[in-house]
């Protein structure tokens, strides 16, 4: 689709990186266009990969020897403009890179390059950039040389939408200190454009641009699709929607369509319609307990962890999985495998294995509840509450941090609930996600090793274990 659609240049984002980098590899062996990845140092990269990606080049990544971006120099009128890309330089605390192929500081990487490519004669550069609107003020304040940056992450709309029900985010093109910066929100619903001049020395003299919202010819209200029947609201809507600035009409390019209807849409189709299971009533998801308990879903999900590992070999004796990780509750009827997959656990972020203390399992459940509540830490979101499989405990919230945790138990098959020892090792299985200690799950990091992620996501869990036991869930439908 991508290619389909003409583009230049892509820059790479952390969800490209949820399932490590074998992904990344089959991508390159199917684009054809660059994509850049200025700061994603390969110069360690492990050359016994399958999915080696040092030799690529359609990919470009850090130059290690002059601490620079590799770059694409593009002719405009004669005038050669330098473009390069850069990404979140945490990756390894929000996405699942290699190990071995770390994404080192933007900033530096960002001042470094712009000197490297002023040496080189060029004065006029864009950056495409996954880093955040905030953090590209930030670049812009400290590389005034930039003269635009393409943005992404954080999904600004640009432009003013009000009249459409849409806050007002920004003005399209915020200008600092002498670099434009431009967004254009997310899920492909609008398309930016902007068209700038330069001065001789790599200024810019005229900016103009906006964001354009994407629509097609039908309308809908509510999931009801407008008609003429409809009239004079379709009318009213259409007239209103033709004449906006703001808002494009799209007709179908028949490559495009063709794409759609003949590779994609068919099977989404056969995820949607694939039956898995039926619910004969509803199933609540909340992230803290409340006067009526915790989530219905979320154990079960812990549950589905365990089982596929043990069924891929591996040794498990619990899981834990952060309540954050499960989007939405499951409503009585059919659910179908794009219910799990695209709306239940809609992140693809593979699970995996460790072997860890039991001190360590009891300050990441303490961890990971005082992150949540805000219980004498700043915390990030109700997210990290964690839920367990073959594990109970008590959390004591008015006890001192590091001492509420109590009555710590796991399930063994032979003797029934049993107190964890401080000292023993267990088996565990979590998302990767919360495996790198993040949101309150620090100890997990404690593991012996670095662990093993595999390649199975959440939703390839929970989706083979309630084909696998649906009394556990639901009556399965054959």
């Amino acid at each position: 689709m991508l290619n389909a659609l003409g583009i230049d240049i892509m820059t790479i984002g952390n969800h490209e990186l949820d399932m490590g980098n074998a992904p990344i590899a089959d991508f390159l062996d199917r684009i054809n266009f660059p994509l850049l990845a200025g700061n994603w140092d390969l110069s360690n990269e492990l050359t016994n990969k399958s999915h080696y990606l040092s030799n690529r080049g359609n990919l470009y990544s850090y130059q290690k020897q002059s601490q620079t971006a590799r770059w694409i120099t593009r002719l405009i009128e004669d005038e050669p403009i330098a473009i390069f890309g850069l990404a979140i330089d945490r990756m390894m605390e929000i996405a699942n890179v290699d190990p071995d192929t770390p994404f080192v500081n933007a900033l530096e990487t960002a001042k470094n390059t712009v000197k490297a490519i002023q040496a080189s004669g060029i004065n006029k550069i864009i950056l495409l950039s996954h880093l955040g609107y905030q953090a590209d003020f930030d670049l812009a304040e400290q590389v005034p040389e930039i003269s635009l940056i393409v943005g992404g992450h954080t999904h600004i709309l640009q432009g003013n939408f009000s009249d459409l029900g849409l806050d007002k985010e920004d003005d399209y093109g915020h200008y600092v200190n002498q670099t434009y910066i431009v967004q254009a929100g997310c899920h492909a619903q609008a398309l930016g454009h902007c068209e700038i001049q330069f001065e001789a020395d790599g200024t810019i003299s005229s900016f103009k641009g906006k964001n354009e919202l994407l629509i097609g010819r039908r309308l809908c209200v509510d999931k009801t699709l407008l008609t003429t029947h409809d009239s004079p609201i379709a009318d009213k809507a259409s007239e209103l929607l033709a004449e906006h600035n703001n808002i494009i009409v799209c007709k179908k390019d028949p490559v495009l369509q063709s794409l759609l209807l003949d590779k994609y849409i068919p099977r989404v189709r056969k995820l949607q319609n694939t039956v898995i299971a039926t619910l004969p009533q509803d199933m609540r998801h909340i992230r803290i307990p409340d006067q009526d308990g915790g989530s219905e879903i979320v154990p079960l999900v812990a549950e589905s962890f365990m089982f596929k590992m043990q069924q891929a070999g591996f040794k498990v004796d619990f899981a834990i999985h952060n309540a954050g990780g499960i989007r939405t509750s499951l409503n009585q009827g059919d659910i179908t495998v794009a219910d799990i997959a695209g709306k239940l656990l809609p992140f693809v972020v593979p699970i995996g294995v460790y072997r860890i203390q039991g001190k360590y399992i009891a300050q990441a459940l303490e961890g990971a509840i005082n992150n949540a509540t805000n219980n004498g830490v700043a915390g990030s979101g109700s997210g990290s509450y964690p839920y367990v499989y073959n594990l109970k405990f008590t959390y004591h919230q008015a006890r001192p941090i590091g001492e509420r945790i109590d009555n710590l138990c796991i399930y063994c098959n032979q003797q029934g609930w049993v107190e964890v020892d401080a000292e023993t090792f267990y088996d565990g299985s979590s998302s990767a996600y919360t495996m790198k200690g993040k949101e309150g799950y620090d100890a997990l990091t404690m593991m012996q090793g670095e662990g093993k992620i595999t390649q199975y996501s959440m939703a390839d869990c929970f989706i083979d274990f309630i084909k696998t036991y649906p009394e556990k869930l639901v009556t399965l439908t054959e």
